[in-house]
Order: structure tokens, then C-alpha cells, then sequence
């Protein structure tokens, strides 16, 4: 039965969304006595409470504050009058009232009258003061304080604003006094917006919504303005692809809600700032070139403008989305100004170490030279990070003139490309690269290039094994002895060494690459590792090579390199080394990780496909499967022919080449040789039951069973249970 006074209640308007949610955090915190609503324009606060309050049993003062209300006579006066509705109010109260001129005659007189009549009242109410963020003189909020301290027992004061008051609200928190909701309890949920969306008369899949609720970041208003926009279009679907802050709909809301009460200084400094996704007072002087940046932010944030505090501290925000897209639109009319921010942004995030967001701003400001020098030097933690995707997504800010013209922009491109295993484009721009520093009569303007330059003339190996080698040593004999590139060399020497059959000096390269890449680089510690894991199988230490093959996958799966193509070497070493030992299972994960890897390149390095296709073919017979293995040898037999100077792939071929040969004996010879009573014995391998088991099904005892279970073993050139159920399977003695 809720009573609202003249100052009014509003009506639940229809087609309304309810938040079910919320008024469930309501209803439970009844027994709190303050309960405030914060959040900037447009969260739904009004409508929320409106329905609270409809529903909740206790009488309710509503007051909708204006400005005058900032007077400490004016609100006693509004709260009284509520009262009244409910029920009369002691006479001497309302004479004080009549009879008041003076702020201190309030405080003096009419306060303790309030308090009595309050504290007086045996039933409980609510009172609820919308747009409370009109308050806030010292007095006014005095008055706020008393009546939140002196409600009647089990009655509540709700405060919806836009700013948080200045209350004693730590103290209340501590007590649990205090019921809090801010803009992000307040941010409507998928299915809340979807709702909004078909009231608006918006037909739309959980899809878009999903889509349309993170860009309006939940926000009411945002979602309701999304709607019109759709409403207007033909293309609802399109409409809503494309919505934005810069969409005049919102853009109006924007200005006439938030903007409009701000003075030019602040309007500028939000239009400037808007290129920064996070605002410090640091970072806005700096960008702004200004000074006292604490206090502004400070009066924006408290001022019920949409700007999300990102510490406790209160000293980092973000601008809510949509804001931000119409801040930006504004800049977007100054392009000089919007440049020399960006190069300022750019300048300051390279000061503190801060590269992406360097990159970032360079790129936005245009500066091809700065934003190609700065993806560079960051080129080696991007890609040991995983990050190939983020590169290709900068360069794409880029025209194909843009990375023709700057040596550190083609060389980022050519890198990117070799990353995810496109060998003609790593080439053809390490070419344009190469060029690029012949014709430039200035010194580089970053460090490595040339570096970058034969990384890739050596990887692409078009000239053989060997003058890999070669030309890895003479550009790290140009580097420094911290370079990033250096690392890159000792993988390149150590893969040559090794495949024209010096494994000393393989293994001495190899190491020394290890040591330089566990930090910075990865992808290149686990080739080097993968690379010494083959020569520990070589010379006949399983152990090594399985302790080698494990630290080269647990980087791979640490760094999140899974989907590399260097990694497709590391995935067939280990299915050969587990399949060799046992590991089935874990064998055949590998293995297929690695054709996985494989099949995604094409006409890629010969030496590194020909070394993973001889490790898969390996791990393939290990696993019983003679036909993959066989195609694989094939395919590598061709790759080899392209480096034939890497004279250890003759033995290695010739040595796969013989176990297929002997493997697809076995499979002629090995069935034939089979007794009936061990081929009865195979039909039960695939099963779960145990040999005691087994030899009670066939009459027989455990030992018989386990000694005809080894000859079928032997027989079929496996080492365990699971390994003959496969490859009885692979050759037709098991159904699949």
C-alpha cells in the first residue's frame, strides 16, 4: 500500500522491463537502513525504485529533488509535507517551520523538531529521495545525515543519484547499514536487454544481443537509443551492427544529459582525452599538455558523468564506450590536433616502457616510420607471447606503399608472415626489406635490421643448408651480445650443423640458443630443444631425448604457442619419443597436433617439413599405422631432394624406409604366424576383463593366458595390450 506525496511517485510506464534481479536485492535488504542507488543518467534508477515501491507493503515518501531543494529550510519542508501524507505531524514542527528565515534557525530549532517527529512515528515508512546528487551544500547535507540517523524503526532513506553523496557512508558500509547499488548492478544482463529490445518492438538474435549489450556496456539508455535506431532503419539487423556513440541519436542524448552541464574546459579536456582508453592525471597532463588533471577528473567523476573508477584509490578511470565514440567523433574534426595527441600519447607510453600502447597511438597518429620502428623493436615479445594475430592486426593499419617504403614495417610484415608459416610472403617482403636499407642513405633509425633482413634469407634457405649456416654466423658475429636476434642464429647454425652431420658443434649452437631464448623467446627455445632431442635419439639416449622433447612441449603449452607452426616439430619429436616408450595415447595427441600444424603450410621451409614428416612417419609405425607413415616418407623424400647438402636426411629415409619395409612384412607374415589359441586370446584383448579373467572364459590358466598374450605380442611387434589391439586393428585381425 504505498502512499507517494504530491511531489510524486512516477508510474511503472508500460512495457517497462522488469529487474527481477534487483528488486530481489531490494526486497532482501529492507532491514537496511540507507540504500543508494548510484549511477550517471539513464541506468534505470527511477524506473527501478518506482517499481520497489509499488510492491513494497510500508507507506513511501517519494521526493523528486530540483536544485532549489539545496536549501536546508526548502528539503525539512519537502520531507515534512511527505510526511504529512502518512500521517499528521506534531504542531510545533510546522510552526517552526512557518516561523523559520535562517539557516542556523533550521539547524538550531527545526532539526531537533525532526528528529522528535521522526524518532516519534511507530510505523515504518520509506523515504526516497530521486536526483539526490541536487544536494550537496554543507547544511543541506547535515540535514540528510540527521534524517538517515533518526528514521523510524525497520523504515529506510533511498537515495537515487548520480554522483555519490558526501555521507558517512564508510561508516555505514562497516555496520551494514548500507545498501549499495552502482552502474554496474545497475547494467542490464543479455537477457534484460533482449527483453528491452522486444518491448521496443526489436526482433533480434541472442547473438546480436550478446553483441549489442557489450557495446552499450549493459547501459540502459544506450540499449533503449540502440533500439530507436534500429526502429528506423529497413535493416534493423544493420543498424544495430553499426550503432555507436557517434550515432546522432545517442550523441544528442549524450550532450543534452552529460555535456551540457560541463563548462568548455572540461568539454575540451574530455574531447582530448578521449583517445586514451584509461585516464590517470599523469597521462591526461602529459597528452594535454595542462597541469592539476587530479582535481578535474576528480569533479568528472563525481559529477555523475559515466567514467568507471578503476582503482580503490580512485586514480585510473575509463569513459563508458559510447561516450568515448562521441568524444572521439568530435576529435575526429580536428585531425592536426587528434595527431599531436596521439604522437604525445605514443611518446609518453614509450617513456614508460608501455610499447603496445606506443604502437597503438603511433598508428592512430599515422606516423608509418615511428609506428613500423616501434612494432619492430616489440616484434620478438609479440610473437614469443603468441601474439601474431595482434601484429597482422596493426600492420593491416598500413598500406601496401607504407610497408614498401619503411625497412622496419616490411620486416615486421616478412617476421609475421614466417610466423604463421607463409614462406612466399616471408620472403617477398624480407626481399622489399633488403631493398629498402640498399637505397636509404641514412643510418636505420632502429637497431637490427639487417639482422631481420638475414633471419629470413637464412630460414627461407634457398640456397642450401650449409650457406644457412654460414650466413647465420656472419650476421651474429654483426650483432650485439645482448641482441634478441642472436638466439635466431644459434637455432639457425645448430639445425645446419647438425643436418650436414656435425653434432658437436650442433649441439654447442643449439644449447647456446636455449640460454638466449628462455625469456625472450619461446618459440625458438623449443626448436632448439626439439633440435637436441633428435640427436639424444640418434646416439641412443631415450632418457635426453624424452626429458628434452618434455621441456620443449611444456613451453609450447605454456606460452600458449599451440597453434604455431614451429611447434609442429616439437609435436611430432615427442609423438615419435612417446609412442616409443609406450605412451600411446599420448602419442597419437601429439602426432595429430602435428599433421594438424602441417597441414596448414605450404611450400615452407624444406628442411623443417622434411625433419617433421620423418618424425611423424616414425611415430606413425610405433603406432601401427603403415600407410600414414609411408605417405609421409614420401613426401619428405621429395622435400630432402630440395636441400641436398643435409646429408643426414639419406640415413634417416633410408633407415624409416626399412622399418616400413619390415613393418608391411610383419603385417603379410605376422597373422599367419598367429595360433588359433592365440587368436583367441586377441579377440579378448580389446575388452577390460584381466588374464585371471580371460582364462576363466576360456577354461585355461593366468599363465597360459599371459604366455600366449606375449607371443601375440612379439608376433605383432608391439610391447603392450592396447599397442596389439591397434595394430590388429590396422591389419585387419580386429573389427574397428
Amino acid at each position: 500500500m504505498s502512499l507517494a506525496v504530491k511531489s510524486g511517485r512516477p508510474l511503472v510506464r508500460e512495457g517497462f522491463v522488469r529487474r527481477s534481479r534487483l528488486l530481489a536485492k531490494l526486497i532482501d535488504g529492507r532491514d537496511t537502513p540507507l540504500v543508494l542507488l548510484a549511477a550517471p543518467a539513464g541506468y534505470g534508477k527511477t524506473s527501478l525504485l518506482a517499481e520497489w515501491a509499488a510492491q513494497d507493503p510500508r507507506p513511501s515518501v517519494w521526493l523528486s529533488l530540483e536544485p532549489w531543494h539545496d536549501d536546508p529550510l526548502v528539503l525539512v519542508r519537502a520531507i515534512v509535507a511527505g510526511l504529512e501524507e502518512i500521517a499528521p505531524v506534531d504542531p510545533r514542527l510546522c510552526s517552526a517551520l512557518d516561523e523559520s528565515e535562517s539557516k542556523p534557525h533550521v539547524a538550531s530549532t527545526v532539526l531537533p523538531l525532526l528528529v522528535v517527529e521522526l524518532e516519534s512515528r511507530t510505523h515504518p515508512l520509506v523515504l526516497i529521495l530521486d536526483d539526490a546528487h541536487r544536494l550537496t551544500g554543507t547544511d543541506t547535507l547535515k540535514v540528510l545525515a540527521t534524517v538517515a540517523e533518526h528514521l523510524p524503526f525497520a523504515s529506510q532513506l533511498v537515495l537515487a543519484s548520480r554522483a555519490r553523496p558526501v555521507l558517512p557512508l564508510g561508516r555505514l558500509r562497516a555496520h551494514g547499514a548500507l545498501l549499495e547499488l552502482d552502474a554496474g548492478d545497475l547494467a542490464m544482463t543479455p537477457p534484460e536487454a533482449s527483453s528491452l529490445l522486444r518491448a521496443a518492438g526489436v526482433r533480434v538474435s541472442s547473438t546480436e544481443v550478446d553483441a549489442i549489450a557489450m557495446r552499450t556496456e549493459g547501459w540502459p539508455a544506450g540499449l533503449y537509443l540502440a533500439a530507436l535506431c534500429a526502429r528506423e532503419e529497413r535493416d534493423s539487423h544493420a543498424a544495430l551492427a553499426r550503432f555507436g556513440g557517434d550515432d546522432h541519436v545517442v550523441a544528442d542524448y549524450l550532450r543534452d544529459e552529460f555535456l551540457s552541464e560541463l563548462s568548455p574546459e572540461e568539454i575540451e579536456f574530455l574531447i582530448g582525452a578521449s583517445i586514451l582508453e584509461e585516464l590517470s592525471a599523469a597521462i591526461c597532463d602529459a597528452v594535454l599538455d595542462r597541469t592539476a588533471s587530479t582535481r578535474l577528473l576528480d569533479r568528472l567523476a563525481c559529477g555523475g558523468l559515466p567514467l568507471q573508477s578503476l582503482d580503490r584509490s580512485h586514480e585510473r578511470y575509463r569513459c563508458h564506450g559510447l561516450l568515448r565514440d562521441m568524444l572521439l567523433g568530435e576529435l575526429h574534426a580536428q585531425p592536426k590536433r587528434e595527431a599531436q595527441l596521439h604522437l604525445r600519447a605514443c611518446s609518453w607510453y614509450m617513456a614508460h616502457d608501455e610499447l603496445d600502447s606506443a604502437v597503438m597511438h603511433a598508428t592512430a597518429a599515422g606516423d608509418a616510420q615511428l609506428a613500423g620502428d616501434l612494432l619492430w623493436e616489440s616484434l620478438p615479445r609479440q610473437l614469443a607471447a603468441g601474439r601474431g594475430n595482434v601484429v597482422q592486426g596493426w600492420l593491416r593499419h598500413f598500406s601496401t606503399d607504407d610497408l614498401s617504403t619503411y625497412p622496419s614495417l616490411a620486416l615486421t610484415a616478412a617476421h609475421s608472415a614466417l610466423a604463421r608459416g607463409d614462406l612466399r610472403q616471408a620472403e617477398h617482403w624480407g626481399l622489399i626489406a633488403a631493398a629498402a636499407l640498399t637505397r636509404s642513405t641514412t643510418p636505420p633509425s632502429v637497431p637490427s635490421l639487417s639482422a631481420g633482413v638475414a633471419v629470413i634469407q637464412a630460414a627461407v634457405g634457398r640456397h642450401g643448408i650449409a650457406p644457412m649456416g654460414a650466413g647465420a654466423a656472419r650476421a651474429s658475429a654483426r650483432e650485439d651480445e645482448d641482441s634478441p636476434w642472436r638466439a635466431v642464429f644459434c637455432l639457425l647454425q645448430g639445425v645446419a650443423d647438425h643436418l650436414t652431420g656435425d653434432r658437436e658443434q650442433a649441439r654447442e649452437h643449439l644449447e647456446d640458443g636455449i640460454h638466449r631464448s628462455s625469456v625472450a623467446a619461446p618459440p625458438v627455445e623449443t626448436l632448439c630443444l626439439s633440435q637436441l632431442a633428435i640427436i639424444a635419439v640418434e646416439e641412443g639416449d631415450w632418457d635426453q631425448g624424452c626429458d628434452l622433447i618434455a621441456r620443449a612441449v611444456g613451453q609450447v603449452e605454456r606460452h600458449g604457442l599451440s597453434a604455431y607452426p614451429s611447434s609442429a616439430l616439437t609435436f611430432a619429436v615427442s609423438a615419435h619419443l612417446r609412442s616409443e616408450v609406450g605412451q600411446v595415447d599420448e602419442g597419437k595427441r601429439d602426432a595429430r597436433r602435428a599433421a594438424h600444424l602441417l597441414s596448414g603450410l605450404s611450400d615452407f621451409i624444406p628442411w623443417y617439413e622434411a625433419e617433421t614428416r620423418i618424425a611423424l612417419a616414425r611415430a606413425a609405425l610405433r603406432l601401427a599405422d603403415v600407410r600414414t607413415a609411408r605417405t609421409l616418407l614420401a613426401e619428405a623424400s621429395q622435400l630432402a631432394r630440395r636441400v641436398p647438402d643435409a646429408v643426414v636426411f639419406g640415413g634417416w629415409l633410408e633407415e624409416t624406409w626399412g622399418l616400413v619395409d619390415s613393418a608391411a612384412t610383419l603385417a603379410l607374415a605376422g597373422p599367419a604366424a598367429l595360433t588359433l589359441a592365440e587368436l583367441r586370446i586377441l579377440r579378448f584383448l580389446p575388452t577390460h576383463l584381466s588374464f585371471r579373467e580371460i582364462g576363466a572364459r576360456l577354461h585355461v590358466s593366468t599363465n597360459t593366458v599371459k604366455t600366449q598374450a606375449h607371443a601375440v605380442y612379439r608376433k605383432l611387434d608391439v610391447s603392450s595390450r592396447s599397442q596389439a589391439v591397434t595394430r590388429a586393428g590396422d591389419i585387419g585381425l580386429l573389427d574397428g
